[in-house]
């Protein structure tokens, strides 16, 4: 999975796992009074790519995303 685009998370997916957190400290946090995702940056920074892979693979709740900013433009996402 090529990570490009923007980080997008579907808050109502999210269980509060923190498998996010604890995979890319930098790009995501978790809200204190349930464990929500909180996104620390809509773009992965560089060199934060296979961190943020990670993330998103390791979701149990599949509630983050990569969405392709040239899918977007040509009308595909």
């Amino acid at each position: 999975m090529s990570v490009t685009g923007r980080i997008v998370i579907d808050y109502d997916r999210c269980c509060g796992s923190g498998m996010c957190a604890l995979s890319a400290p930098g790009v995501f946090d978790q809200r204190d009074d349930d464990g929500t995702v909180v996104l620390l940056t809509q773009f992965p920074p560089p060199g934060q790519e296979s961190t943020v892979r990670t993330a998103v693979e390791n979701c149990p709740c599949t509630a983050i995303r990569m969405e392709n900013s040239d899918a977007k433009l040509n009308g595909l996402g």
